[in-house]
């Protein structure tokens, strides 16, 4: 399956090669005959071409893209992959939905989700497990599953999800495509449902960095819906794609690579690792021990919240 970049997609409506309207439809079709196999959409959206925003002066106008089942968007249903929210029509956008709809951006659809995003797997969705378009057998991983299986199948140029603890940087490793986490107040939350606040945010999944890059300079900003957003102004990340690497340090988490990590993927590490330094990089080993404590500790934060809960019920 033959997949187009935010950039290809951007040419090919400048130079007139395709129509918005043919894009649009060459990715419904896609949805139409894969969906079934991958699961990775939970709704299509069948008006979003018709009430698309006309912003001819904007980069990304016309671009369709994929919305993790997590942000509100207005007339839609919004569900987090709970049975709980299955008749729940969002009566607004969220802000990132929103910045991206005013750019005239086109909604194909609502993603497949671990359910309130608890999960790392995508296997917890009321709707149903989301596969890997590279082998049908494994999970794309989560909770961004679907975002992720979306974008590699090539039913979605671009998608949105959301990361508390790596829940589309996991995806997005699984599924071969870029995963990127903004730092924490760079999108607004608002219209996002919540799971942890002080550690949840927006972001990309992509085919490349560099439609990763010409989504954030749109999706990000100021919201004074979040008092947790950021006012440092949005700066053009494209600019930063060729920017030169030398003199950068990159830390190696001993921890990571003790054995028990798989040698075939310990090698993949390797050899990425060889060919960033190839372009300037240098790595240099540093300790987290307190790393092996991860697992305990988010279970026991399940457990404190069961506890919680449980407490609250009349």
């Amino acid at each position: 399956m033959k997949r187009h970049t935010v950039k290809q997609l951007q040419s090919m409506i400048k130079d007139q090669s395709a129509s918005v309207e043919e894009i649009y439809m060459l990715y419904k079709d896609r949805i139409s005959a894969m969906n079934d196999s991958i699961n990775a959409f939970i709704s299509t959206e069948a008006n979003e071409l018709s009430s698309a925003t006309d912003q001819s002066d904007s980069e990304i106008s016309g671009v369709p893209y994929a919305v993790k089942d997590i942000f509100c968007s207005e007339g839609d249903q919004t569900t987090c992959g709970s049975k709980m929210l299955s008749d729940f029509v969002s009566p607004y956008d969220a802000t990132v939905v929103k910045n991206l709809r005013q750019k005239g951006t086109i909604i194909l659809g609502k993603t497949n989700m671990d359910e309130f995003a608890m999960g790392s797997s995508n296997e917890t969705s009321f709707y149903g497990n989301v596969n890997n378009p590279w082998d049908l057998e494994r999970t794309p991983g989560g909770s961004s599953g679907g975002s992720a299986a979306a974008v590699a199948a090539g039913m979605a140029p671009i998608a949105l999800g959301t990361d508390t603890g790596g829940s589309f940087r996991q995806p997005a490793a699984l599924t071969g495509i870029t995963g990127l986490k903004p730092t924490y107040g760079r999108c607004s939350r608002f219209g996002m449902i919540a799971f942890a606040s002080s550690l949840d945010q927006a972001g990309i999944l992509s085919i490349s960095a560099e439609d990763a890059a010409i989504f954030l300079e749109h999706m990000a900003g100021f919201d004074e819906k979040d008092s947790t957003s950021s006012m440092e102004t949005v700066p053009k990340y494209t600019d930063f794609l060729n920017n030169d690497l030398k003199g950068k340090v990159v830390g190696l988490p001993k921890e990571f690579f003790d054995g028990s990590l798989d040698s075939k993927y310990q090698d993949l590490g390797a050899d990425s690792i060889h060919e960033y330094e190839k372009l300037g990089l240098k790595f240099k080993d540093i300790s987290l021990p307190n790393i092996k404590y991860w697992v305990s500790q988010t279970l026991l934060c399940c457990c404190s919240c069961g506890v919680f809960i449980e407490s609250c019920e009349i």
